[in-house]
C-alpha cells in the first residue's frame, strides 16, 4: 500500500515529522507564518477579485423600466417646467426689457447676455454639481438648487439697476437651475432600459409646458400686477414645486456604479465624444437664438407686445408637444437616428418658413412646428450620450458637456443681436435666421458622423462576438480530434489561428469608407 501513497501525502508526513523534531516554540512560529502567508493570499485574491466582482454586478444591472421610476419622471417634469421653463419664458421679459426701458443706459446687448448667463450659469456651475452628488448625495445638491432660483426670483423683484438684474436674473437663477439640472438629469436613464428615451422625452417635455405657461402668465402680470410681483409670484411657485419634487426623487448610482467625475479628461481622447459635444455647440447656438428671438422677432414684423407673448407661448407649447414623440420614436427607430434627422429638420424650417413668416398666423404654425423639434439636443442628449459612452461614464461626459456649452450658450442671444438689421424694412431678422438655419445643418453634420462610428463599432462588435464562438468551437474540435486519434494536429492548430485572425480581424471604425457605409446603412442606433 506504501508504493501506492500519493507524493504529496509522503511530503506532508515528512513536514509533520519535521516540526515534531522541533523545538515547539519554533514550530508554533512555523506554523503562524505559514497560516499568515495563507491568509494573506486569500486576502489578495479576494481584493484582487473585489473589481471583476462589483463589474460583473454592474453590467448585470437590469433597470426596472417603470416602477417608482414613473414618480421619478413625474418629478423631474416638474423639475425642469420650473426651472428650464421659467427660463424659456424669459423671451417676454427681454421684450418688456425692449420696449420699456426698465433700467435706463443699458443696451440691447447687456440684456441679450442676461438671458444667456443663466443658461451660461447653469451649465459651469455642473462639475461641482457633479462633484458633489457622490459626496453629499443627490438630494442635498437639489436642495441647494432650489434655495438659489428661489433666491434669485425674489432678488430680481427688487432689482432697481442693470448689475442687480445680471446677479439675480443671470447668475443666482443660471446656478439654481443648474444645481437642479445637474442633480436630476442623470436619474431617469437609471431607472429605464427599453422606455429610456420616452421617459426623458417626457422629461424634457416639462421645460416647454412651463414655458408655455409662464410665457403666458409672465405677459399677464406684468401689465397687471407690475414687474416685481411677477417674480415674487414665480419665486414662490417655483420653490413650492421644486422643493417637494426634490425630495421624491431617488437615485439609483450605488446600482449602476456611476462614475461622478468632473472633468474626466480621457474622454476627450475619443473622436466620437468630441464629434457629440460639435452636435451640442452648434445646437445651441441655434436654439437659444430661436428661443429668446422669436418674441422680439414677432414685433419687428408688426405684432404687438401681446401678440408676442403669445408667439413665444407657442413655441413653448411645440416643445411641450413634440419632446415626448421625440422619446417615444427614438426608443423605435433609434435615439442617434431621429437627432440626426430633428436637427436637421430644424435648420430646414428656420430657412423654409421662418424666413418668410411675416403675418400672425404663419409666425404661429412657425413657432408651433419648429418648437417641436428645436428642443431635439435637450429631448435626447442623455440617451444618446449613454449610446456612446455607457451608463457608468454617463454623468462624467455630460459634466463635460456641460462646460463646453458654456461659452455657446452665453453669446448665442448677443450673436443674433449683432446680427439684427435694424434699418431692413421687414428683414432685421434675415440674417438671424440664416445663421440659425445653419447651425442646425452644422449639429446634423456632427450627428451623422457619429451615426457612421455608431454603426461600424456594432459591427466590429458583432465580428469579435463571432470570432470567439467560432474559436471556441475550434478548439473543441481540435481536442476532440488529438483524444481520437485522428488528423494532424500541428495543421490542425494552424488552421484554428488563422481563422480565428480572419474573423477577428478589427475593423477600421475611422476609415472614411468605413464612416460613409455607416452613415448611409439603414440600422436601428
Amino acid at each position: 500500500m506504501s508504493d501506492h501513497t500519493p507524493i504529496d501525502m509522503i511530503r506532508s508526513c515528512d513536514y509533520d515529522r519535521e516540526l515534531a523534531s522541533q523545538d515547539p516554540s519554533s514550530a508554533y512560529k512555523e506554523t503562524r507564518h505559514r497560516q499568515s502567508q495563507g491568509l494573506s493570499s486569500q486576502l489578495a485574491q479576494q481584493q484582487n477579485a473585489a473589481p471583476e466582482v462589483l463589474e460583473d454586478k454592474y453590467q448585470r444591472d437590469i433597470p426596472p423600466d417603470g416602477g417608482y421610476g414613473w414618480v421619478c419622471v413625474a418629478c423631474v417634469f416638474w423639475i425642469n417646467a420650473h426651472t428650464w421653463g421659467i427660463n424659456s419664458s424669459y423671451g417676454v421679459f427681454l421684450s418688456y426689457y425692449l420696449s420699456h426701458d426698465v433700467f435706463p443706459n443699458t443696451s440691447a446687448l447687456s440684456y441679450a447676455f442676461t438671458g444667456g448667463l443663466s443658461i451660461s450659469c447653469a451649465l459651469l456651475v455642473a462639475p461641482l454639481a457633479t462633484y458633489l452628488i457622490p459626496v453629499y448625495g443627490t438630494r442635498l445638491v437639489l436642495n441647494t438648487g432650489v434655495f438659489f432660483e428661489t433666491l434669485s426670483l425674489i432678488g430680481s423683484s427688487f432689482a432697481t439697476q442693470r448689475w442687480h438684474i445680471f446677479l439675480s436674473q443671470g447668475v443666482c437663477f443660471g446656478w439654481g437651475m443648474g444645481f437642479l439640472f445637474v442633480g436630476s438629469v442623470g436619474i431617469i436613464p437609471q431607472w429605464f432600459s427599453r422606455r429610456r428615451s420616452l421617459a426623458m422625452g417626457i422629461n424634457a417635455a416639462g421645460s416647454g409646458l412651463g414655458g408655455l405657461i409662464y410665457s403666458l402668465a409672465v405677459g399677464s402680470m406684468i401689465p397687471r400686477l407690475g414687474l416685481g410681483w411677477a417674480f415674487r409670484i414665480l419665486g414662490i411657485i417655483a420653490c413650492v414645486v421644486n422643493l417637494t419634487c426634490a425630495n421624491l426623487l431617488r437615485d439609483r448610482n450605488k446600482d449602476v456604479g456611476s462614475h461622478h467625475k468632473a472633468f474626466d479628461s480621457a474622454l476627450l481622447k475619443r473622436p466620437e465624444f468630441l464629434l457629440f459635444l460639435g452636435w451640442g455647440v452648434f445646437s445651441m447656438l441655434g436654439y437659444v437664438a430661436i428661443l429668446f428671438s422669436v418674441a422680439n422677432f414677432a414685433l419687428s414684423v408688426g405684432l404687438s407686445s401681446h401678440q408676442g407673448s403669445v408667439v413665444s407661448a407657442l413655441l413653448n407649447l411645440g416643445q411641450g408637444l413634440g419632446r415626448p414623440f421625440v422619446g417615444m420614436f427614438s426608443d423605435k427607430l433609434g435615439r442617434i437616428n431621429i437627432a440626426t434627422f430633428l436637427s436637421f429638420c430644424c435648420g430646414l424650417f428656420c430657412l423654409v418658413i421662418w424666413v418668410f413668416a411675416r403675418s400672425m398666423g404663419v409666425v404661429c404654425f412657425f413657432a408651433i412646428l419648429v418648437g417641436t423639434v428645436a428642443g431635439t439636443y435637450w429631448a435626447t442628449v442623455t440617451p444618446v450620450l449613454a449610446e456612446i459612452l455607457g451608463l457608468r461614464d454617463l454623468p462624467s461626459g455630460l459634466s463635460i458637456t456641460w462646460i463646453v456649452l458654456v461659452a455657446p450658450t452665453t453669446v448665442s442671444e448677443a450673436i443674433a443681436l449683432v446680427l439684427r438689421d435694424n434699418e431692413s424694412q421687414g428683414s432685421v431678422y434675415l440674417r438671424v435666421q440664416i445663421f440659425t438655419g445653419f447651425m442646425y445643418i452644422g449639429a446634423t453634420l456632427c450627428l451623422w458622423v457619429v451615426r457612421g462610428w455608431k454603426v461600424g463599432d456594432i459591427n466590429r462588435k458583432a465580428r469579435l462576438r463571432s470570432a470567439t464562438v467560432v474559436g471556441a468551437i475550434d478548439n473543441a474540435v481540435v481536442k476532440m480530434e488529438g483524444f481520437c486519434g485522428t488528423g494532424d494536429e500541428k495543421n490542425n492548430q494552424a488552421a484554428v489561428a488563422s481563422s480565428r485572425s480572419d474573423s477577428g480581424s478589427e475593423i477600421k471604425i475611422w476609415s472614411p469608407v468605413t464612416l460613409l457605409c455607416g452613415m448611409v446603412t439603414p440600422k436601428r442606433v
